[in-house]
């Protein structure tokens, strides 16, 4: 099964090519005299460290930066809750978060049920996929068998925290809860692989993140590790939960797995804070987009950006901007 809507150097997703060149070649002159550059620096609150939020964002920001000529530094932080508390507050101006971790702020739901939070999107950029992962000698084979087990379930603040709760609950199974980073997580994860009958380390960790996620990867070469099958109660929260959830799969190609693995994906926005301006908003989508390439030698998921997919951000409103700029190209 291939990852749908990945967008590579050899296809635009069957846009035409007129639209394509238009919207990437980098020089191209729409609107690009015509923006003012942005009058000061800019924060960009990414994700943890080895993440896919994190290089990615590196990459953009790096980007941004470069085209014009006003610097855009990046922020490591837990993950959408942060950044979406960062974005309200207004100590971050651009932000990666989960689509179901927006909804909650902006409803007011949930993490977020002390009051709603205000913000305005640039684009919607990749998926999320949830990832339940096991060493490969591990005796766990289904989402049951994680009752009692030492999980790590995401950051406090982050968005896999939010996921990881909804999937367990979803299916009645109580864990020993850990709250460990990403690094964190699969160093624990592996030390209890190497030496099972010690203290230390954890059984299982859930994360939620783009294809592939590097540190998840590079364990099929240490330890090996199967993902856990979900599908089911994925299922469920996608009924339960329309608008934040998708049901798809991890094909086995991305970590060398035997098929296919049924979960839950997650859509990401780049959101920005109320009040940016203008410029920094057309700036950072025009790179995107323009430099998309450049984009996806940071991390192949700037791949999965699609202009057509990227404005369905509701129900949080495109900052006007963002608007102009895919009016402009025709989208």
């Amino acid at each position: 099964m291939d990852r749908p809507r990945l967008l590579n150097r050899r296809s635009l997703l069957g846009m035409g090519a007129a639209s394509a060149a238009a919207l990437v070649t980098p020089g191209c002159s729409r609107g690009r005299s015509q923006e003012p550059a942005p009058a000061g620096p800019a924060r960009f609150a990414t994700g943890n460290p080895g993440g896919v939020y994190q290089k990615y964002g590196d990459g953009l920001a790096k980007l941004v930066t470069e085209v014009t000529g006003v610097s855009m530094t990046t922020i490591p932080t837990a993950g959408s809750l942060q950044n979406l508390k960062m974005l309200s507050n207004g100590t971050a101006d651009i932000g990666f978060s989960l689509s179901d971790s927006a909804l909650d702020a902006w409803e007011g739901q949930d993490s977020f049920a002390s009051g709603v939070l205000r913000f305005t999107a640039l684009a919607r950029t990749y998926d999320n996929y949830v990832h339940v992962v096991v060493p490969t000698s591990s005796n766990i084979f289904k989402i049951e068998d994680l009752k009692n087990k030492d999980v790590s379930i995401g950051p406090i603040n982050s968005g896999t925290s939010v996921i990881a709760a909804r999937i367990l609950d979803a299916a009645k199974v109580k864990v020993r809860p850990w709250r460990y980073d990403l690094e964190n997580a699969v160093a624990q994860l592996t030390q209890r692989a190497k030496e099972p009958t010690k203290k230390g380390g954890i059984d299982a960790l859930i994360w939620s993140g783009g294809l592939p996620t590097d540190p998840i990867a590079k364990l099929q070469s240490t330890i090996g590790f199967r993902l856990v099958d979900i599908g089911k109660y994925a299922e469920q929260i996608a009924l339960k939960r329309f608008g934040g959830y998708i049901l798809s799969s991890i094909p086995p190609s991305i970590y060398q797995l035997s098929s296919s693995v049924p979960t839950l994906a997650v859509p990401n926005y780049l959101l920005a804070r109320r009040g940016l301006s203008d410029s920094w908003a057309w700036w950072t989508l025009n790179t995107m987009f323009r430099r998309q390439t450049d984009l996806m030698a940071f991390h192949e998921e700037a791949g999965s950006l699609d202009a057509r997919s990227a404005i369905a951000t509701m129900p949080i409103p495109l900052h006007p901007a963002a608007e102009r700029w895919y009016r402009n190209n025709h989208i």
